[in-house]
C-alpha cells in the first residue's frame, strides 16, 4: 500500500539562507549546478554542496529507520538512485553487509571520488534507463533526485522504478503546500527541472502508476 512516510526524518536538519540564495544565484551558476561535475558538489555553495564529504553523522540513524521500515537483510537487493558519492550506500553496507547494494547517478565526477567501498557498485547512468532486469529489486530509493529530470524523463523514471522493484520504493521530491511554500522553492532551487505541488504529484503518481512510498523536500 502506498504510504506518506518521512524516511529522513533522523537525518539532521539545519535552517536553508532561502533568501539569500534566491538573491545571489544567478542562471549561470543553475547551468552549471545541473551539470552535477565538481563545480555542484565541491565548488561554491552558490552551484551546489560547497563540498560534499562523507560523515557518519548524516546517515547511520537514516538507514537504521530505513532498514527497520522495510524489513531488509543481508538476502536483500537495494538500489540508490542519484547516490552521488555512495555514502548512503556505504551505510546501508555497515548494518547489512550481505546485502547487494547498487547507486545509478548521472554523474562521472560522483563516481570517481565516491566511498572506495562502494565506487564499483556504482553505475552511471540516467535514472530513465536502469541497466537492471525487471523485478530485480526488494528497494528502489530516490532522494531529492527525479526531479532534477525534464518532465518526460521523469516520467519514464518512476516507470523504471516500476519495472525493476519487486514491490516497495520510495522517491522524495521538491514540492510545495502553498503559495509560500512554492516561493521559498523557485528561490532555493538549483537543479530540479521538475517540481509542483503535493497535490499534482500525486495526480502524477496515477498517470505513471507509481504505487511506491513518497515524502518531500519543502524549501524551509
Amino acid at each position: 500500500m502506498q504510504r506518506e512516510i518521512d524516511l529522513l526524518k533522523f537525518y539532521p536538519k539545519s535552517k536553508r539562507p532561502i533568501e539569500d540564495r534566491g538573491n545571489l544565484v544567478t542562471d549561470i551558476d543553475r547551468a552549471v549546478a545541473r551539470k552535477f561535475d565538481v563545480e555542484y558538489y565541491d565548488g561554491d555553495r552558490l552551484t551546489g554542496y560547497g563540498g560534499y564529504g562523507y560523515s557518519p553523522r548524516f546517515w547511520t540513524d537514516t538507514v537504521a529507520h530505513i532498514v527497520d521500515v522495510y524489513s531488509l537483510s543481508n538476502d536483500s537487493k537495494i538500489l540508490d538512485i542519484g547516490c552521488a558519492k555512495g555514502y548512503m550506500m556505504y551505510d546501508l553496507s555497515l548494518l547489512i553487509p550481505e546485502a547487494e547494494i547498487k547507486g545509478v547517478d548521472i554523474s562521472q565526477y560522483a563516481k570517481d571520488h565516491a566511498i572506495e567501498p562502494m565506487k564499483e557498485n556504482i553505475v552511471v547512468s540516467n535514472a530513465n534507463n536502469l541497466p537492471f532486469p525487471d523485478d530485480y529489486f526488494d528497494l528502489v530509493i530516490a532522494i531529492n533526485t527525479l526531479h532534477n529530470l525534464p518532465l518526460i524523463d521523469c516520467k519514464q523514471a518512476f516507470r523504471e522504478i516500476n519495472r525493476v522493484t519487486k514491490n516497495n520504493s520510495f522517491v522524495m521530491n521538491d514540492a510545495w503546500k502553498d503559495d509560500k511554500g512554492k516561493r521559498a522553492m523557485l528561490k532555493w532551487n538549483l537543479t530540479a527541472l521538475t517540481y509542483m505541488s503535493c497535490d499534482e504529484w500525486l495526480n502524477f503518481f496515477k498517470e505513471v502508476e507509481y504505487k511506491g512510498d513518497y515524502y518531500w523536500f519543502f524549501a524551509e
